[in-house]
């Protein structure tokens, strides 16, 4: 008597199981949630890191309460800002978005200036590379040497990561009106060049 043999047409569980044409799409729509997934954590990872954060307790009043030693000499007095609407930035000489953006404010401040804007610079970075950074490249608006002071500064104003180039948008009254994480753009000026 001859045992049957298995003909090639019946399968075990097992093969079923792993290479039938049925299981392939369950486990592409399975990578394709893990992958979605992944996506929208990422992408709420980068929101939490890009968007500037609520403002510290007392934030606004501890700002205009700052000073900040000039690289020529002099001090920046951030209550004399007051009256005015401003755009401060936080920078550093090894920061290239910082570097970058500095001509585009440097425009910015020139061409407002007529219209009461003012423009800050606080470099979080050390003295001597900042000094010969402006020797290079000079600004026509204050720049205040603000250090690893500037950072705590920065991160009582929302920017909990520390993240380089930031820059606050305050109105006359000296409220926070704007504040944005990453590279400024024109048309980031040119939304706020009708703040007061």
């Amino acid at each position: 008597m001859t045992t049957p043999s298995a003909s090639p047409s019946s399968s075990s569980p097992i093969t079923a199981a792993a290479g039938t044409p049925a299981s392939t799409p369950r486990r592409r729509l399975l990578m394709a949630g893990v992958a979605g997934a992944a996506a929208v954590a990422g992408a709420g990872v980068a929101w939490w890191k890009f968007s500037p954060h609520a403002l510290g307790p007392g934030a606004e009043q501890a700002l205009w309460a700052s000073e900040f030693e000039q690289p020529g000499g002099g001090t920046v007095a951030m209550k004399s800002f007051l009256g005015k609407p401003l755009l401060l930035n936080f920078w550093a000489t090894w920061c290239p978005p910082c570097v970058e953006e500095l001509p585009l404010l440097n425009a910015f401040y020139r061409e407002q200036a007529a219209n009461g804007w003012q423009v800050v610079g606080l470099a979080i970075d050390q003295p001597s590379s900042v000094r010969k950074f402006l020797e290079r490249i000079p600004l026509a608006f204050p720049v205040g040497l603000a250090g690893l002071g500037g950072t705590d500064l920065g991160r009582s104003l929302g920017n909990l990561t520390g993240g380089l180039p930031f820059t606050v948008v305050l109105g006359a009254e000296g409220r926070v009106l704007h504040r944005k994480m990453g590279q400024l753009s024109p048309q980031d000026l040119a939304l706020w060049a009708p703040l007061r």
